[in-house]
């Protein structure tokens, strides 16, 4: 009888397991009823964000390859990124409270169309004025400013759409996209540039972000309520509050952002790297370039087909560690070691590729839905001031130390950086 009742117990507890994997697998990360249709809901957000991305980039491209020629100045070189990155770093906390009090779908179609009109506006002003710095730098300008607002809003948006068990994938999707278009957007942009001028490139990247406004207004997302009205910096500081209440979330957020601080410069330093230390030529450098980008696409699709569930701050240490190694390595190669750098490269690209998407997987199922675009704000943010102060740093220190020690130090840090993740117990903790 006790064998009778103790079976009937364990069935039941199969079942009730068994009902609560059903109604969870049934509900988006965010707690909200799983659309049947999310993933055709995905397919087409995302492939119209990827039209935009290599329209964009194609645009960005060719307008740097005009600033180069006519130019040659690395100083102005320098303004460009400055105008794309800095204002996405300054504007996304407050895009991130946007987020939250605002329609988010409305935030993303209003940034991609202020995007495309600045597009045709643009390449109107090349038509009637001809080509200038001037023109490139107000598309860059836009383009950073478009994306302070649209990127937190935009990461909020998935866990809506996505169950848990998918939100690593769909994290990745960005990485994959962007590696793909840094293999393909440069060749596409000066082909263009040099076919059919600045103006229909730039036109070109105003389209692209139109293809997203259509995209975005034709897919439906989940409304949520609306969220008491506060002041901007009372709603950053809740974003923050809520960041530190998770102190291994923090650690780790924070972490990424030093890595991103020292991955701006490596990126930024290779064409030297190459001229200088190996004594490449174009090619050369080109050839880095595309492995770095085959290197950060086969790095987010094995994340991608891993679909990790568990260990994702594990994973994001693992990756300091590898391009720390990589970078660390690359900085005592001799002048005639240039295939050895090429391999280093693509060794840490493809680790360059598991740091985002776990990271914003993790801040996806642990902040609160109320407080998530502040929180994705804060981290755009935190991204978005790293990489320019990284590579303004960075150049700095590679005048003084030469940019081959620089690498080495560079590496030296990220692996130091990875320790200290590493050993960080409310790190350890998220796993």
């Amino acid at each position: 009888m006790e064998n009778a009742i103790a079976s009937e117990d364990t069935v039941g507890e199969d079942k009730g397991a068994h009902q609560a994997l059903e109604i969870e697998s049934n509900l988006t990360a965010g707690g909200h009823e799983l659309p049947r249709d999310w993933l055709a809901r995905i397919v087409l957000i995302w492939g119209g964000y990827a039209v935009s991305m290599f329209a964009g980039n194609a645009a960005s491209y060719a307008g740097i390859w005009y600033v180069t020629e006519t130019t040659g100045s690395p100083g102005i070189l320098a303004l460009m990124y400055v105008l794309a990155f800095l204002p996405m770093g300054l504007l996304s906390p407050f895009g991130g409270v946007v987020a939250d009090k605002r329609n988010r779908k409305a935030i993303i179609i209003i940034c991609d169309a202020v995007l495309a009109a600045s597009g045709v506006a643009i390449a109107a002003w090349i038509a009637l004025a001809g080509p200038s710095v001037a023109a490139v730098a107000v598309f860059c300008a836009a383009y950073g400013f478009t994306a302070g607002f649209r990127a937190p809003a935009f990461n909020a948006t998935m866990p809506l759409l996505v169950p848990e068990r998918h939100l690593v994938r769909i994290n990745s999707l960005d990485t994959l996209l962007g590696s793909i278009s840094m293999i393909a957007a440069p060749a596409l942009g000066i082909m263009l540039y040099a076919s059919f001028g600045l103006q229909a490139s730039i036109l070109l990247g105003g389209i692209g972000a139109f293809a997203a406004v259509v995209t975005m207004f034709l897919a439906k997302l989940p409304r949520i309520a609306a969220q008491e009205q506060m002041g901007a910096w009372q709603s950053l500081k809740v974003g923050a509050s809520a960041l530190a209440d998770e102190r291994g979330l923090l650690v780790l957020t924070v972490g990424v952002s030093l890595g991103m601080l020292a991955y701006g410069p490596i990126d930024s330093l290779l064409p030297l790297m190459v001229s200088s230390h190996f004594g490449g030529d174009g090619f050369a450098a080109s050839l880095v370039a595309a492995v770095m980008g085959a290197g950060l696409l086969v790095g987010a699709l094995a994340l991608m087909a891993a679909n990790p569930q568990k260990k994702l701050a594990r994973i994001i240490v693992v990756a300091a560690f590898i391009v720390g190694a990589g970078a660390f390595v690359s900085g005592l190669i001799p002048p005639d070691g240039y295939w050895l750098f090429v391999a280093c490269v693509g060794a840490l690209a493809i680790a360059c590729a598991w740091f985002n998407a776990p990271l914003m997987t993790l801040l996806q199922k642990g902040i609160p839905e109320d407080k998530l675009g502040r929180v994705m704000g804060l981290f755009t943010a935190m991204n978005g001031l790293a990489i320019p102060i990284g590579t303004a740093l960075g150049g700095a220190i590679a005048e003084v130390t030469g940019t081959p020690m620089f690498f080495t130090i560079d590496g030296a840090f990220m692996l130091a950086l990875g320790a200290g993740i590493a050993l960080s117990k409310s790190v350890r903790q998220l796993d």
